[in-house]
């Protein structure tokens, strides 16, 4: 993450959000008073959100350890062709 002041951050804002967006990198504004904040793609955020949403959900981590034992035993289901097929042509 970068880290820089927010005066630094005021004088080219324009550059840095754009920036921010292009290289899906967050930008941390550090403050001399008052607490940091930062500034990150609005798609990688919700993206973060959605991870921790999973991560704090017992129930769905659960399901995803069951799969990955049943993947890794090979006891998982087998699609068939046709719907390979059907996976991949999206």
């Amino acid at each position: 993450m970068r880290e820089l002041s927010v005066n630094k951050f005021r004088a080219i804002i324009k550059s840095f959000v754009n920036q921010s967006i292009s290289e899906h990198e967050a930008i941390r504004v550090r403050r001399r008073a008052g607490k940091d904040f930062v500034v990150m793609n609005a798609e990688d955020w919700e993206r973060e959100q959605e991870t921790l949403y999973v991560l704090q959900n017992s129930s769905l981590m659960k399901q995803i350890s069951e799969s990955i034992k049943t993947h890794t035993s090979g006891n998982g289901y087998k699609p068939t062709e046709k719907e390979l097929d059907e996976i991949n042509s999206i």
